[in-house]
């Protein structure tokens, strides 16, 4: 890609029901952010008028019907569909999570196809989106299949990122999916997207246990005995900077987690409650691992505030901004792996706040 040109970053709307639309005007108001990216929004032009008359925006929207109209300095609609669409804010509606599912399967066409570069992801309701033609959990496990790769759910800011063993799956069924092969799998995940998409030459990677205190020595379960401490072994000396398992219950609130440039949970809350409680409303759900980048906020369609014009997009634009930063960074990556005597680039301009 020339370095005139600007990165096309496709975003998918969402649950049209939810604060989708606000995070997305709020972000775009700002015109600086045209000069990092050129937004292709993947919903209608009739649904993205109404949304800037209710919020009572001035933002400016260029409709296309194909990617091949999409043009740089513009905040680019693409019209997925063309009929009129009922918003009822706050409410939870089956019709309202198809176009959902449509957005997010032409904006991942287009991520495909190399016309947009990055996707990111308005948030979804999990419940909304499910039918006989669309049965995934969420983002995540739908990309997956879509783009390849080992996808994992990766919280991340500048300080703090946190990844996941397993995501989406009920507590009780936590232990039986962690094995040997799963262990390595996300560790080799995590190790790869910190060196790559995050210019980390060196990780150091946490790994919290399976059980309270870490199983005590087998008196609180037998995982991570078993299991999780012997495989965390072999990957060490194999070569790479991986430690624990680590009691979880104390970990985050004795700063040990700052010694590290990730941490490993082995379940879902067990990782997201305490990066939420740091780092909430600038935190970016990172899916590492895929042939593709895609970001999305760190929260919800939060139903409650949905078109009250309360929702803070602090999230949304710092995904924008690590979907760009991955993009460049794994260019980049890939460029010095064939020539390794090249020089890395300087840092670009700072991004608005």
């Amino acid at each position: 890609m020339e370095k005139d040109k600007k990165i096309k970053l496709g975003i998918s709307i969402g649950d049209l029901n939810g604060i989708g639309s606000e995070i997305i005007i709020k972000t775009f108001e700002d015109n600086r952010m045209l000069e990092f990216c050129t937004p292709v929004i993947f919903a209608s032009v009739k649904v993205m008028s109404f949304f800037k008359k209710h919020f009572k925006s001035s933002i400016n929207f260029h409709g296309i019907n194909h990617t091949d109209q999409i043009i740089d300095g513009k905040i680019n609609v693409l019209n997925v569909w063309k009929e009129n669409v009922t918003i009822n804010f706050g409410e939870e509606d089956i019709k309202i999570g198809e176009y959902a599912v449509k957005s997010l399967e032409a904006a991942t066409k287009a991520l495909k196809n190399d016309t947009i570069d990055v996707l990111v992801t308005a948030p979804i309701h999990k419940h909304n989106i499910q039918s006989e033609r669309f049965k995934f959990p969420g983002h995540t496990n739908y990309l997956a299949k879509e783009l390849g790769g080992k996808s994992l759910m990766f919280m991340v800011t500048n300080s703090l990122k946190v990844g996941l063993l397993t995501d989406h799956v009920p507590v009780k069924d936590v232990p039986n999916h962690i094995t040997a092969q799963l262990i390595n799998e996300k560790i080799d995940t995590v190790y790869n997207s910190l060196k790559q998409d995050f210019r980390i030459s060196k990780p150091k990677i946490a790994v919290l246990g399976i059980n309270p205190h870490a199983g005590d020595n087998g008196v609180i379960g037998e995982e991570d005995d078993k299991i999780l401490r012997p495989t965390l072994q072999d990957i060490k000396e194999k070569g790479k900077m991986v430690y624990g398992p680590y009691s979880a219950d104390s970990f985050f609130g004795s700063g040990n987690y700052k010694n590290f440039d990730a941490i490993i949970a082995s379940y879902h809350d067990q990782g997201l409650i305490p990066f939420k409680t740091i780092a909430f409303g600038h935190g970016v759900n990172y899916t590492a691992g895929l042939s593709k980048v895609r970001t999305s906020p760190d929260h919800g369609t939060a139903f409650e505030i949905a078109g009250k014009g309360q929702a803070d997009n602090g999230s949304f634009k710092e995904a924008v901004f690590t979907a760009i930063e991955v993009f460049k960074n794994r260019k980049d990556y890939n460029e010095y792996s064939k020539n390794p005597l090249k020089k890395a680039p300087k840092k670009e301009q700072k991004k608005p706040r």
